[in-house]
């Protein structure tokens, strides 16, 4: 990352970055600081991973995808510099450096941008975004997620999250977990940089579930926000919200921008993130979400059972093998759901049967077929069932526009 960027004469230091890492709601909590700063009327560009729909969302700008004649740009002025890498003892570049050199130089040459939010890729300390020095950083939280790489214990993952944290530099924490949480503080005390934590720092009270929506308030400090409203739905969402409340806060208090209550509570509201507890049809409810790691299945299992209670839940899941599956399972196995299990076509993905056999469970059902599993169980969905398709984000990005479809042009 250092030898493309010196070569493109240092891009990172001309950006007025924030640096988003963690285990699970970096995507959501990019979403809420995105909405806020757009609602102030600044432009943001983001870099997120992976993508839902289509692979420009990676590099977006205001929220929009940047355009294929953008990106072909962008790899004309980077594909030179892979080459050069190639020979060196460094050798080529992976995918998402070249990505990441390329979100860099769109966000500070070739399409400057007021802020710029980037999301962590992998872990934190040597992913390839790393290489910014951001106004401020946040870590959504710690979960067991790339264990075979990251490390198997918390502690051991929220180091490698922890590496974000940069000299004299804030960074806001949702992490609740004691022992993940001495490790943040360990290493912002190193870096002299201050640690802004949930329920010491800022807080989340009042949360109320809506159809439709959470409403929440935040305190911190003498600062009270009540009857916050976000889209997203699941008690976790108030959590990524509050952290990217402080967040701006901080950016305010410092002169960084120019906001108020009005435009927080409008950004909130406007804040769309897909494939994350999304409802794609109310009657009967049909809902995907990226539940990908343990972490996130527990997100969604309190979801569905605040929201669902009483209902038949039936979940379809498709996952990759390098995942803890078992865990996952043992999650599966404490939810009073219906499960079916799939698989799809990506080169880690992990095979219905697989599944299966890893659940423990007899009573599941595997299927080969996703789309052909999707359309039997919508066409046979009852008025008191709910219908959660959840798992791989890969997964998640062949399901949606598929449903999307299908819901358009079927009458359920």
């Amino acid at each position: 990352m250092e030898y493309m960027l010196e070569k493109l004469d240092h891009p990172e230091n001309k950006l007025n970055a924030v640096h988003v890492g963690g285990t699970n709601g970096k995507g959501s909590t990019v979403a809420y600081l995105r909405s806020v700063l757009m609602e102030a009327g600044y432009e943001v560009g983001t870099f997120t991973s992976p993508y839902i729909e289509q692979f420009n969302e990676r590099i977006s700008l205001n929220g929009k995808p940047i355009s294929d004649n953008e990106i072909t740009h962008l790899v004309n002025v980077i594909k030179p510099l892979a080459d050069e890498l190639e020979e060196t003892e460094f050798g080529p570049p992976t995918e998402f450096e070249i990505i990441t050199a390329m979100s860099i130089y769109y966000f500070a040459v070739m399409n400057p941008v007021d802020f710029s939010i980037m999301e962590v890729g992998l872990g934190g300390r040597y992913d390839s975004t790393n290489v910014i020095e951001p106004l401020v950083s946040v870590i959504t939280n710690v979960g067991l997620d790339h264990t075979q790489i990251l490390g198997s214990t918390l502690k051991q993952i929220a180091y490698e999250k922890a590496g974000i944290i940069k000299r004299n530099t804030p960074v806001f924490t949702a992490v609740k977990d004691v022992n993940a949480l001495h490790v943040l503080q360990a290493e912002a005390t190193e870096q002299q940089a201050e640690l802004f934590q949930i329920n010491k720092d800022f807080f989340v009270k009042d949360i109320i579930s809506t159809e439709h929506a959470e409403n929440f308030t935040f305190t911190s400090g003498s600062t009270t926000m009540e009857n916050l409203e976000i889209n997203l739905l699941g008690h976790h969402q108030t959590e990524n919200a509050s952290g990217a409340i402080a967040t701006l806060f901080w950016l305010k208090d410092n002169r960084k921008v120019n906001l108020d209550e009005a435009i927080i509570r409008s950004g909130l509201i406007k804040a769309y993130w897909p494939g994350r507890m999304e409802i794609l049809h109310t009657e009967p409810v049909i809902l995907i979400d990226g539940a990908h790691n343990p972490e996130g299945l527990r997100a969604l299992s309190a979801a569905l059972d605040n929201r669902y209670l009483g209902k038949n839940i039936k979940v379809i899941f498709a996952a990759l093998k390098d995942k803890d599956l078992t865990e996952m399972f043992s999650v599966f196995n404490n939810m009073n759901v219906e499960l079916h299990v799939t698989q799809f076509d990506f080169p880690r993905a992990a095979s219905a049967e697989e599944l299966k056999a890893m659940s423990g469970n007899h009573v599941i059902k595997a299927h080969v077929e996703w789309r052909a599993l999707i359309k039997e169980q919508i066409n046979s969905m009852q008025s008191n069932e709910v219908l959660v398709i959840t798992g791989s984000l890969y997964f998640i990005s062949l399901v949606r526009p598929f449903l999307l479809k299908k819901l358009k042009n079927d009458i359920i």
